[in-house]
C-alpha cells in the first residue's frame, strides 16, 4: 500500500508516453502520404524526403555538438520536421533546396530559441515560407507524369472546373504529401486511434473554413466547390499534421477551438481574397504567433485564486 502513496511535487507524470513515442507515431502516420507521393511522383520524391530528413537530423546533431548541449536527435522531432517539410515540397525541386530549408528549420527556428518546446512557430512551416520567399519559381512549379501544370486550387481560383474525385485519390499535381486525401486521412485516423492528437483542432479548423467558403466564396452551398477547397492545397495535411503540433498549439480545450477557428478564417481569407490559391502555411504560422495570447485568455484560474476586486 505504501508504494501507492508517493508524495512528490508537481508536475506529476501520469503515463509512460515519451516525446520519442509521440514522434514515432507521427512519423508512422505520415508514411501512407509519403508512400503515395513516391509512387505518384517517382524516385526524386523519395530522394527529397530522405535528403530533407538527413539535413534536419544532421543540423540538430552538429549544432548541439558544437554548442556542447545534450544531443536530442533520438527524440525523433528532427525526423518529423524533415518529413513534414519534405512532404510540402514540389516533386521536381532540386534536393538541395529542401535540405537548406531543413537547416533553417532546425537551427534558426528551433535551436536558436532553445530547442524542442521553446520554438514559437512550427519549424517545418517556417522553413517552407522561407523557401517560398527565396525560391518562388521552383516552389510553385508542379508536375504530374512529367508535365507541368497548375494545381486544382489555382484552376478553381481562375474560374475553371476541377475533378474532386481525382483530388480525393491524389491524381493531381501538387506537393509530395498533400495530394492524396485518402492517404492523409488514414494517417490522421492512426493518430486519433493512438491518441496522439484529438479531433478538437482539426474539426474547428475544417468546420470554420467550410463556413467561411460558404459565406464568402460566392458559390453558396455548391458541394463540388466546397469539397475542392477541402481536398486541395494541403488543408487536410495542415489540419491534422501541422496545426496539431504540441509546442505551437494551445493546451486549453477552449483555446484549441479558438485556434482552429482562427486558422480556418485566415485560410479562407488568404485563398478567396489573397493573391495565392493556397494559404494553409501562412494561416498556421500566424496562428502560432497568437497562441500565447489565446492561452492567456482561455487559461482557467487556479482553484482558490481570488479575482480582481472592483
Amino acid at each position: 500500500m505504501n508504494r501507492l502513496l508517493n508524495v512528490s511535487s508537481s508536475p506529476h507524470v501520469r503515463d509512460q508516453v515519451t516525446t520519442s513515442n509521440i514522434m514515432f507515431d507521427v512519423a508512422i502516420a505520415m508514411l501512407p502520404a509519403t508512400a503515395f507521393g513516391v509512387y505518384q511522383f517517382g524516385l526524386n520524391a523519395l530522394i527529397i524526403v530522405i535528403g530533407t530528413v538527413l539535413a534536419c537530423v544532421a543540423s540538430e546533431y552538429l549544432f548541439e555538438k558544437g554548442m556542447k548541449k545534450p544531443i536530442t536527435i533520438a527524440d525523433g522531432s528532427a525526423v518529423v520536421t524533415g518529413m513534414i517539410l519534405a512532404l510540402n515540397m514540389p516533386p521536381e525541386i532540386p534536393v538541395w533546396i529542401p535540405m537548406l530549408g531543413g537547416v533553417f528549420a532546425i537551427i534558426i527556428v528551433k535551436q536558436l530559441y532553445g530547442g524542442l518546446g521553446q520554438n514559437f512557430m512550427n519549424p517545418a512551416l517556417a522553413a517552407r515560407c522561407f523557401l517560398l520567399i527565396s525560391f518562388t519559381g521552383k516552389m510553385t512549379t508542379f508536375t504530374l507524369d512529367g508535365v507541368s501544370g497548375a494545381t486544382p486550387l489555382a484552376v478553381l481560383k481562375s474560374g475553371g472546373s476541377v475533378d474532386v474525385a481525382a483530388m480525393f485519390i491524389g491524381r493531381i499535381p501538387g506537393t509530395i504529401g498533400e495530394v492524396s486525401v485518402i492517404a492523409l486521412l488514414i494517417g490522421a485516423a492512426y493518430m486519433l486511434w493512438r491518441k496522439v492528437i484529438t479531433i478538437r483542432i482539426p474539426a474547428a479548423y475544417l468546420i470554420s473554413f467550410t463556413l467561411f467558403v460558404i459565406i464568402f466564396g460566392g458559390h453558396g452551398l455548391d458541394l463540388t466547390y466546397i469539397l475542392a477547397h477541402l481536398c486541395g492545397g494541403g488543408l487536410i495535411f495542415g489540419a491534422f499534421f501541422m496545426a496539431t503540433d504540441y509546442v505551437t498549439s494551445p493546451i486549453t480545450p477552449s483555446g484549441q477551438i479558438i485556434y482552429g477557428i482562427l486558422m480556418g478564417c485566415l485560410t479562407g481569407l488568404f485563398r478567396l481574397f489573397g493573391g495565392s490559391a493556397e494559404g494553409v502555411s501562412y494561416a498556421i504560422i500566424l496562428s502560432n504567433i497568437l497562441v500565447p495570447l489565446i492561452e492567456k485568455v482561455t487559461l482557467p484560474k487556479a482553484f482558490g485564486k481570488e479575482g480582481k476586486k472592483s
